[in-house]
């Protein structure tokens, strides 16, 4: 129990302090929220919990073919909000251009021939 307070603690920390800095400076924000830092915590944890290295690099490998089709929302959202649409919408739009990319992105690495 208290592993997992610890982890979501760490998680609402990360997320607190994109938010604080975004107060003060958008691009330090947008800098720290770009940092791979839920991978890294995941890696650690997965690690720290006993899985083995493999399915470490497999995680990770995994975690390359939903790179590009997370860049969905942050290609969309800014597009839209230029052409005068509201925020909500906007990110909910870009929310489901990233879903219907993340499942294409599954599809084609269901395709691979060295998985």
């Amino acid at each position: 129990m208290l592993q997992a307070v610890v982890k979501i603690s760490l998680t609402v920390l990360m997320v607190a302090a994109v938010a604080e800095v975004s107060k003060r400076d958008i691009r330090a924000a947008a800098l720290l929220a770009s940092i791979p830092l839920t991978s890294v915590l995941a890696l650690v944890w997965m690690h720290h919990d006993g899985q083995d290295p493999e399915a470490l690099a497999t995680f990770s490998r995994d975690l390359v073919w939903l790179i590009v089709p997370s860049c969905a929302l942050f290609i969309t959202f800014p597009l839209l909000i230029e052409r005068g649409w509201s925020p909500l919408p906007a990110m909910g739009l870009g929310v489901a251009s990233t879903v219907v990319c993340y499942l294409m992105a599954l599809f084609v690495r269901s395709l691979e021939p060295f998985q």
